[in-house]
């Protein structure tokens, strides 16, 4: 098989297949008129394609749910079978970042820097999945650097989070008592889905929360440099102001490398460019909570309540 032969909508099409038959464990043609505005027969003869491609049996036809499983030796032919894939198709509803693989650029040429993605396996992103969309407790097995042991949690998944580097799952955490973040490669065996939470993505706080968030150069720059970096984000009057969940704020400052710490601030300021100069709540009352100390040189979360706490 040689995907040059294929037409560029088809190998889209193929794509979708695969990412859904993976990491949901379940493939309808309704997958492919939902997402490609197409009709049930053209779906059809879509699936039909695929599992024409070569002779191993990738899908199996299941009348049990009602579609398409992967074939317990599954492989991908046309994506990269990793869970990025799936969670940024669920947050972008498509991928877009081989849109334009088809476009020759002649002489000019572009590089995205690929760093190693963390594994995350399909049965566990299923069943977190499966447990968002029907708002279940799920029993599942979890292990951090503060606490390698694995170790059962109850939780309550309702939102997944890519902060830029890795993803999470938003969850109420039983044992604490509170809502966290998880990271999703430190999930560990098959999750057992069990019965309706009473805790759902409306008694979190720190998620419906929104709060604004000024940035601004490190002061010990030189007005020359602090120009330069206000210029780079587009800053009025040497001010950036952000917008965001109250439960994402670390991640925002911490991608952006911004730190409060004077200490930093002073000793490495072009290591160190932005600080945070204010932050209150979009309702205009003060939510410092904790991130006015933000401090992205010593953050990194194992599991992680909104205000940033690493158990």
């Amino acid at each position: 098989m040689n995907q040059i032969d294929i037409k560029w909508d088809q190998q889209m099409r193929f794509r979708l297949i695969e990412i859904i038959a993976q990491w949901e464990g379940r493939l309808t043609t309704n997958h492919l008129c939902d997402a490609f505005r197409i009709g049930r027969q053209q779906a059809s003869r879509d699936i039909n394609k695929y599992l024409n491609l070569t002779d191993r049996e990738q899908l199996i036809l299941d009348r049990t749910i009602r579609g398409y499983r992967p074939a317990d030796d599954f492989k991908p032919l046309f994506t990269q079978g990793t869970a990025h894939e799936y969670l940024t198709m669920l947050h972008q509803q498509y991928n877009l970042e081989e849109t334009f693989e088809f476009f020759s650029w002649g002489e000019a040429q572009s590089t995205v820097l690929n760093v190693p993605e963390r594994v995350v396996a399909p049965k566990i992103v299923r069943g977190l999945i499966a447990a968002a969309r029907a708002n279940l407790r799920v029993d599942i097995d979890y292990v951090s650097l503060s606490t390698p042991e694995i170790r059962g949690r109850i939780i309550a998944p309702h939102s997944l989070i890519y902060d830029g580097i890795r993803w999470h799952v938003r969850a109420y955490c039983e044992e604490k008592s509170e809502f966290r973040d998880f990271v999703l490669s430190r999930f560990r065996n098959e999750p057992d889905l069990m019965d309706k939470s009473p805790k759902t993505r409306e008694h979190d706080d720190d998620w419906n929360h929104q709060v604004k968030v000024t940035i601004t150069p490190n002061p010990h720059l030189s007005e020359k440099q602090q120009c330069v970096v206000a210029e780079d984000y587009a800053m009025e009057n040497h001010k950036l102001t952000i917008i965001t969940r109250k439960a994402l704020v670390h991640y925002c400052l911490r991608r952006m490398g911004v730190t409060s710490d004077e200490k930093l601030l002073r000793a490495q300021p072009e290591m160190y460019q932005l600080t945070v100069s204010s932050q209150e709540g979009t309702n205009n009352s003060s939510h410092s909570a904790g991130f006015d100390s933000y401090d992205s040189s010593r953050h990194s979360t194992e599991c992680m309540s909104g205000h940033g706490e690493v158990e």
